[in-house]
């Protein structure tokens, strides 16, 4: 088995890495407190083609494979998990779903505009009563001649205040449970549809989110996106791709916590000498490389699965998620430990590691959802 990037795998890693240090991870930390990413620092990545890496290259993308884009990721992340999780949505959430699912002519109308990141993508599944039971969902659209009448509300929709589209799951069949669930595309400034104020979350603070709310708003029916009442294989198969970008984010959290949980060792002194003599904290330190290694491993080869053919590698993605997750909150918390007060106050990095660290447990499916897939993947092959 070969652990080794290709060579244009590590071409993208390093030109993302040298992208990141240069123009992100100095003005991370302002960014946070602002608590948004300036429009300039989106239209630069999407000159570079960082909002088309998903997008085949037939339509203005550069149809990378998910290796790469994890890699991409991992360093974006590393320096600012605001910033990889604006360009992880696009990417994973609806770009990637366009490409796969739509029509022809849906492409062709709207792929281009998502590669140059003319608009930004949101993806609108979460309700206030509808989070790991998707299928619960509430939001229902009803046909009236050429248009759909959707009305419903949206929760913790990330990037909804700078989206140009919005891929919103809505029940075309309300009786039908998870069976009567359609994907419909809408596009900012639809009538009917607002968006509520900007949500005061504990990490990951400069990236948008929001409530969507839906009242008698017309949407196409053109702009629906696969097979009407076939929107709840879509969300799912796509949520294996959204699981393998927090994978990637959280590894990069954990990645940023250690190199800082190193540095800061080395400089602290106590009784005469720097910390990092310490037994205890070389401990710390050997646990955390052991388990970011571990991480980054898992998450490599659920990426590696992803571009096989005839694959659907959810519970090993679950697994990279899951896993990758719980080691970025470890990690970051003993990074804090290791910084003792100083790790508590904003003027060390490492305060904002530990915040955006947590809400990789929640988002894209929780700890608890993963451990459903990856025991079901489990009992199902024991019956096989």
């Amino acid at each position: 088995m070969d652990f080794e990037l290709t060579e244009d795998q590590q071409l993208m890693k390093d030109a993302a890495r040298e992208f990141c240090v240069k123009r992100v991870a100095p003005h991370a930390e302002e960014w946070d407190k602002k608590g948004a990413i300036p429009a300039d620092v989106l239209t630069e990545l999407a000159q570079l083609g960082y909002m088309g890496l998903l997008i085949p290259e037939e339509y203005g993308g550069l149809g990378v494979d998910t290796m790469s884009y994890v890699c991409v990721m991992e360093e974006f992340a590393r320096a600012c998990a605001s910033l990889e999780i604006v360009v992880s949505v696009h990417n994973s959430l609806v770009s990637h779903a366009v490409a796969k699912f739509a029509s022809s002519e849906i492409k062709q109308k709207y792929l281009p505009v998502l590669a140059l990141g003319e608009k930004i993508g949101a993806y609108c599944l979460s309700e206030p009563n509808s989070g790991t039971d998707a299928g619960s969902l509430s939001t229902t659209a009803r046909r009236d001649g050429s248009d759909f009448i959707v009305n419903g509300t949206k929760s913790w929709v990330t990037n909804a205040g700078i989206a140009g589209i919005f891929l919103v799951f809505v029940k075309t069949d309300p009786a039908a449970g998870s069976k009567g669930i359609s994907c419909l595309l809408v596009e900012e400034g639809t009538a009917g549809m607002t968006l509520g104020k900007p949500e005061d979350k504990l990490g990951i603070k400069a990236s948008d989110t929001r409530e969507v709310a839906f009242i008698d708003a017309r949407v196409p029916v053109a702009q629906l996106i696969g097979e009407q009442n076939r929107g709840f294989p879509i969300a799912l198969a796509i949520l294996d791709s959204g699981r393998i970008g927090v994978a990637a984010q959280a590894v990069g959290i954990a990645q940023a916590a250690m190199d800082e949980a190193v540095k800061y060792s080395q400089e602290r002194e106590q009784f005469g000498q720097p910390i990092a003599n310490f037994q205890a904290i070389q401990f710390k330190l050997a646990d955390m490389a052991m388990k970011v290694d571990a991480a980054r491993l898992l998450t490599y080869r659920g990426a590696y699965l992803c571009d096989l053919p005839n694959v659907r590698p959810s519970a090993e993605i679950s697994m990279a998620k899951l896993f990758a997750s719980e080691i970025a909150n470890w990690v970051a918390n003993e990074a804090l430990q290791i910084h003792g007060g100083y790790g508590y106050i904003k003027e060390y990095p490492v305060e904002r590691y530990f915040r955006d660290a947590r809400i990789t447990e929640i988002y894209e499916g929780t700890s608890e959802a993963q451990r459903m897939v990856i025991s079901r993947a489990l009992l199902q092959k024991g019956k096989s």
